[in-house]
């Protein structure tokens, strides 16, 4: 407890000098920086496990709040303290009486059982001088002479049950003092352990130290390299964010106007396929129509030959007659009029090139981030500077904390403390192998005696022999009988001087244990060391006087254990912003205001952006105004959708073909057959050409028909977005800028907001965190005071102390049950019939003689030994 109070004054001097790092905490920054102390790893555990004794532990425990169930008397210590720890009792002043009575109804409980156990130091050594002499004189059981009584054979069964039960219940404590014994001569060791592990964790407090304020600078850097790379990137980040405030706006617009574009130049090439088509149909249709009358001319005057005069030609030739009425066009070339005029003037639309001057619009949201980078070198080169002259103030103020130094002298006071306690603990360690030693005895000698009743019991019980007399008994059982005495003589002789080493160690151990441990663990002797003027007269608070050197400041010890254990820093937790002010040193306002400052020169002119010129704009109106809506596009659909001829020629030629087979050969059966190739090859050559004209035309017809529904209408509305999106770029396009600056300044200025924040945290609340010197002291107190110290202590009296005690009863029994199993030199006889008395008479007077009932000769015996 010494060293560990030692370390912690001695940390606590640091603390007054310093605020620096102990146990590593992690912070994450909002954004894309987080910042991370280095990880401390401590050895020492926070909490102590007496591991398999502990339930042993606790059923001591349990036993003082019973004996002492008072709370701890927080007024009375104090008042004990203030008088300077003076315990005298002076009649004369009735304040030290009453704080005495007070004391001694605090004790009352560990009062009476001490006088319990002087009164058996005093008592057992008398009683068994007296009970000696007592036997000497053939009284108190001396005399070798068992009297029959009724139920006889139950007594001797319930002495021996009972004898038993205590002996087994003097075992268990006699082992408790072996457990506590074994503990007590460990506690070196594990003090030793633990000082080391304390030492060891005190070294890495003082060693990560250096590296934490070394970290919080590299991270200043890391923090400046993040904002060089967003100024390095303003184009991106704050041109990209004006453009994409501007897009919503514009891009639709412009795509649309795209899309109008295209379908202009989708109107000029339908218009000329539609054109071309037309032209190639009135073509057609004209030299189908002219071919198609000279073969129906060719046909009839084969028919009208005299070869159709006579039957069966005749009736070929008229079924061949009446057919030809439909060989012919099904076009009439004049009914589809000319595009021609809508197809100029969508050429002359089409040469304005609105996809170009669309493109313009597009290269004017495009371009917006390299404006802002072009216009705004000068000032980030400035900003840039500013940041420089940030870090080299940070880099200053913390070299003004003088913990190079401080750490030297603390690093050497610790390592010497540690020197001392390693040079002193081999010489408590000699100490304490004489304690061990002293209580191996006590534990040795109840052993004994228990050992001497067990095999008592053991000789009594197995060598009893109910047919047996008292004066003839066995030599195991009288044996069982004499270990029974030794006991009771062995229990005489060191009862006392064992309760003498009980009330010793009973008044210590539960004295330590419920005005130290317990009040420690349940911080109620931290509330007393908090006691204003208490420690020191002249000072409110004796921690805030020792560190801070101004003793009003509301700094106490339960305060600063309770955030010690929490891992809270030592800045906050010694209200050291009394002798550093880190909030001032890392004025956030104070550091950030130069970057402020130059990011307020940030001027980005992005103005005069235009979506569309006049020309597109007049282009489009154009483009409405074509007349392509006001075409019969029904008409043409009607006219395309007919066949080019009024028959199938194919059809008519296979018939025609067949029915000139059937004529006999001659010039009209020749005549009509080359008919029927000449109707084939004006097929092919002309209908297909003609039938994929038409087709042309219908989907040439379909694309007009589609392009130009309510073109009027998608244009003004077009026209009508676009000045919309425009006058928004000239109304809104200024205020966009200068909030988007101000958001791109905020967001380099957060970062260093957020760093100093950090810092000024990280400093205040978790560097340098005082969870060893909580730890320490833990050790100190409840480690090796309480957990290697008072605990064993408090099981040895209790487990001794259970043995003694027991020893009491056990010797009364064991005189009684020794008459039971040790050999008689005389005895009481009776009649199996009637109960008469026979007096043993070793001059052979006075009644029956004993041989006469068992009808033997039972000489007069010499009496063994009454102890």
């Amino acid at each position: 407890m010494t060293m560990a109070f030692v370390f912690s004054v001695l940390l606590l001097g640091l603390c007054g000098h310093i605020a620096s790092g102990g146990q590593s905490t992690s912070t994450s920054t909002p954004g894309a920086l987080n910042y991370e102390l280095p990880t401390s790893e401590y050895e020492t555990p926070d909490t102590f496990n007496a591991g398999i004794v502990g339930p042993l532990y606790g059923m001591v425990h349990i036993f003082l709040n019973v004996v002492q169930p008072n709370d701890f008397p927080l007024e009375m210590v104090r008042k004990i303290i203030q008088k300077n720890f003076d315990f005298s009792v002076d009649s004369k002043e009735p304040e030290s009486i009453v704080l005495a009575l007070k004391i001694a109804y605090y004790e009352i409980g560990v009062l009476i059982c001490a006088a319990l156990g002087l009164l058996v130091i005093i008592l057992m050594p008398l009683v068994g001088c007296f009970f000696c002499m007592c036997r000497c004189c053939n009284k108190c059981g001396g005399e070798m002479h068992q009297r029959q009584k009724q139920n006889e054979s139950c007594r001797r069964r319930c002495l021996a049950v009972s004898l038993l039960v205590i002996c087994l219940l003097m075992s268990l404590g006699v082992m408790y003092g072996f457990v506590a014994n074994h503990q007590v001569r460990t506690w070196i060791k594990r003090t030793q352990k633990l000082a080391d592990s304390n030492y060891r964790d005190l070294q890495v407090l003082l060693n990560e130290t250096p590296k934490q304020i070394d970290y919080i600078l590299v991270q200043y850097n890391t923090t400046k390299d993040k904002a060089f790379s967003d100024l390095d990137g303003i184009d991106s980040l704050l041109g990209g964010r004006i453009k994409d405030q501007l897009k919503p706006k514009a891009i639709p617009v412009l795509d649309s106007i795209k899309t109008m574009a295209t379908a202009i130049k989708q109107t000029r090439d339908a218009l000329q396929s539609m054109s071309s088509s037309l032209k190639s149909i009135n073509d057609g249709s004209t030299q189908l129509s002219a071919n198609l009358t000279s073969v129906r001319n060719s046909v009839e005057t084969s028919l009208n030959s005299s070869d159709c005069a006579a039957d069966p030609a005749r009736r070929i030739c008229d079924s061949i007659r009446s057919g030809l009425s439909n060989l012919g066009s099904n076009h009439d070339s004049t009914q589809l009029p000319s595009v021609d005029g809508e197809l100029n003037t969508i050429n002359d639309i089409y040469k304005t090139d609105l996809e170009s001057l669309i493109t313009k619009g597009y290269t004017s949201i495009d371009e917006i981030p390299a404006k802002v980078g072009s216009q705004t070198l000068a000032v980030i080169a400035d900003v840039k500077k500013a940041l420089d002259s940030i870090s080299s103030n940070i880099t200053s103020v913390s070299q003004s904390i003088p913990i190079k130094e401080v750490l030297f002298d603390v690093s050497n006071y610790i390592n010497d403390s540690n020197s001392y306690l390693q040079q002193e603990l081999p010489k408590l360690e000699e100490y304490d192998s004489y304690w061990w030693l002293g209580g191996l005895i006590a534990c040795f000698l109840l052993t004994l005696i228990v050992t001497f009743f067990f095999l008592g019991l053991l000789c009594g019980v197995y060598g009893y022999d109910k047919r047996a007399t008292p004066t003839r008994r066995g030599c195991v059982s009288n044996t069982g009988g004499i270990f029974l005495m030794a006991g009771v003589g062995f229990s005489f002789l060191f009862c006392w001087i064992l309760m003498i080493l009980v009330v010793v160690t009973f008044v210590i151990g539960a004295n330590v244990e419920k005005l130290l441990c317990e009040p420690y663990a349940n911080k109620k002797l931290l509330q007393v060391l908090d006691t204003p003027y208490l420690l020191k007269e002249d000072w409110q608070f004796f921690l805030s006087g020792l560190i801070l050197k101004n003793s009003n400041i509301n700094l106490t010890f339960e305060q600063v254990y309770r955030d010690c254990k929490g891992g809270r820093g030592v800045y906050a937790t010694f209200h050291l912003d009394n002798v550093f002010n880190i909030t001032e040193n890392f004025n956030i306002e104070k550091h950030t205001g130069k970057i402020k400052k130059e990011l307020e020169n940030l001027n980005v002119n992005i103005d005069n952006i235009e979506l569309l010129d006049k020309t597109g704009k007049k282009n489009l109106e154009d483009f409405a105004h074509s007349g392509i809506d006001a075409i019969n596009y029904s008409m043409y659909l009607k006219e395309a959708e007919k066949s080019p001829t009024k028959m199938d020629l194919l059809a008519f030629a296979s018939s025609l073909e067949e029915k000139a087979n059937q004529l006999p050969d001659g010039k009209l059966k020749q005549a009509l057959n080359t008919d029927v190739q000449n109707i084939r090859t004006i097929h092919h050559q002309q209908v297909i050409p003609l039938q994929q004209s038409l087709n042309t035309l219908k989907q040439s017809v379909w694309t007009l028909e589609r392009t130009s529904e309510k073109l009027p209408e998608k244009v003004n509305k077009i026209i009508v977005s676009l000045e919309s999106a425009q006058n928004f770029l000239i109304n809104n396009v200024s205020s966009i800028v200068i909030e988007e600056t101000m958001k791109y300044g905020g967001t380099i200025i957060g970062y260093f907001e957020r760093y100093l924040k950090w810092v000024s945290y990280a400093i205040t609340e978790k560097m340098t965190s005082c969870k060893p010197l909580a730890t320490a002291m833990d050790s100190a107190v409840n480690g090796v005071l309480c957990g290697y110290g008072a605990d064993p202590l408090n099981l040895f009296w209790f487990g001794i102390g259970k043995a003694t005690v027991l020893l009491l009863p056990a010797i009364i029994i064991a005189v009684k049950l020794a008459k039971y199993y040790r050999r008689m030199d005389s005895e009481d006889v009776y009649d199996d019939v009637e109960t008469v008395p026979m007096k043993n008479l070793e001059n052979g007077s006075n009644g029956y003689h004993k041989d006469h009932l068992y009808g033997v000769h039972n000489p007069v015996m010499t009496s063994p030994s009454r102890y």
